[in-house]
């Protein structure tokens, strides 16, 4: 007999007792939509953070300031995430600000191992009083700052990303300021607004015309802060700091850079900065947390799916011995003809793969119905994601279903056997006589 007709009877068989085929699907049914259903937002949740993540700079971008810098930044935010205790007042050592990084501190940096020295530039403070369109007479404050070195992609809702050596001034801003600004997402694409600089001294101003080319979509990293290409950081800059004496201007207090994270870790990078009085901090400092927090809650969540399996699978087995005493004369009829041991352990593993299979199948396309309708529902106006246009709570991939069908047939197939290799070492005599 071919494997096609084995396939085939198995199925039907199935269908001898369809109400206790259709409970112990049920059940499958169950598990599979739990896995399916955890694993799709576990990677809704993982591709928004990721995005997130390469629109900072990505798993290789360091922030680096003075040590002095940096404890003074633990103190007030707590160790950047950790459980540490805050930093305890030191009457002795005051912090008045964030110390510089000298020339002799920058030029080691380029020489640690990992560090791309090419990377390595300095992050300027900018000041902008306010920002304005002709669309409408409200000023509104804005924070802003040059994008960070690497091949970063800043999550766009539209327009495209920062040309970082055009000559014309370039802004990447957020979709409230385009509703404020007089226009929307889509039509701000390519029109000029206006960077104001207030001079502190003669209250003059001093207007950027600058184009938006793109609208960032809203994120977890970003908090607020609006993105603008080298030209239009160097000369707002050197507006702000016109009356800076040329010491003070030469002043670096904090650098970016990009780092081998393939070959090296964050710990052996942060250990060399150390040693030369400097401190960093990663993109995974500063949102990892908050990607672990969700994989340890999706995780027990995927737990309950995998005891609805266990029970499914205890259900696989019942079903299969139950069936294996109704056919016990069919069984030794087929062996008294000729059937093998083996042909009958593999047509009622093939039962229980059937079982498996169909109960994920139902429980996948029920979970990817369900899932699209609740992306739809919560990206709707007044929905708690609308803010958040990109992040897709549930993302189903083919390598997680692919997985969680496997995952099931396996499990199914290893709670067949036993009922299976009961049948297939039936006597045929022994059979025949069953009443």
């Amino acid at each position: 007999m071919k494997i096609f007709d084995i396939i085939k009877d198995a199925n039907q068989n199935l269908l001898r007792n369809k109400l206790r085929t259709f409970l112990t699907i049920l059940a499958i049914f169950i598990g599979s939509f739990s896995i399916i259903s955890t694993s799709a937002i576990q990677a809704g949740v993982n591709d928004f953070i990721d995005s997130q993540v390469d629109s900072y700079g990505g798993d290789g971008y360091l922030a680096i300031v003075s040590q002095d810098s940096f404890d003074a930044l633990e103190g007030l935010q707590g160790n950047m995430g950790n459980n540490n205790s805050p930093t305890e007042y030191n009457p002795e050592k005051i912090q008045t600000g964030m110390s510089p990084i000298t020339d002799e501190q920058l030029q080691k940096v380029k020489q640690i191992d990992g560090i791309d020295a090419d990377s390595v530039v300095e992050q300027k403070s900018l000041s902008i009083s306010y920002v304005s369109s002709d669309k409408t007479e409200q000023k509104y404050l804005l924070s802003a700052e040059a994008l960070p070195p690497g091949n970063i992609k800043v999550d766009l809702e539209a327009g495209k990303q920062l040309d970082l050596r055009a000559d014309e001034y370039q802004i990447l801003l957020e979709s409230r300021y385009a509703d404020a600004l007089g226009y929307t997402t889509d039509n701000i694409i390519d029109q000029q607004i206006h960077l104001v600089v207030v001079d502190e001294y003669t209250q003059k101003e001093k207007s950027f015309d600058a184009t938006v080319v793109g609208v960032i979509a809203p994120g977890v990293v970003s908090m607020g802060q609006q993105y603008v290409n080298n030209k239009l950081a160097d000369d707002i800059y050197a507006e702000n700091t016109k009356y800076y004496p040329e010491a003070v201007k030469s002043q670096t207090f904090a650098l970016a850079a990009n780092y081998d994270y393939e070959k090296y870790s964050a710990d052996d990078i942060k250990k060399s900065l150390t040693e030369i009085g400097l401190s960093a901090m990663t993109i995974q400092d500063i949102i990892g947390q908050i990607k672990t927090f969700f994989d340890v809650i999706l995780t027990v969540f995927k737990l309950f799916g995998f005891i609805a399996l266990l029970a499914a699978a205890i259900g696989i087995i019942n079903t299969l011995f139950m069936s294996v005493q109704e056919r016990t004369r069919e069984i030794g009829l087929d062996k008294a003809l000729g059937m093998s041991s083996g042909h009958v352990f593999l047509s009622f593993s093939l039962e229980a793969i059937a079982l498996g299979f169909w109960g994920s199948v139902f429980g996948i396309i029920v979970s990817v119905i369900i899932g699209n309708l609740v992306n739809a529902a919560f990206h709707a106006d007044g929905s708690f994601l609308a803010a958040f246009p990109t992040f897709n709570l549930v993302s189903y991939t083919i390598p997680d279903i692919l997985s969680v069908m496997l995952l099931i047939i396996v499990i199914a197939f290893l709670a067949g056997t036993l009922p299976a290799r009961k049948a297939a070492h039936k006597n045929p005599i022994d059979a025949l006589r069953y009443e």
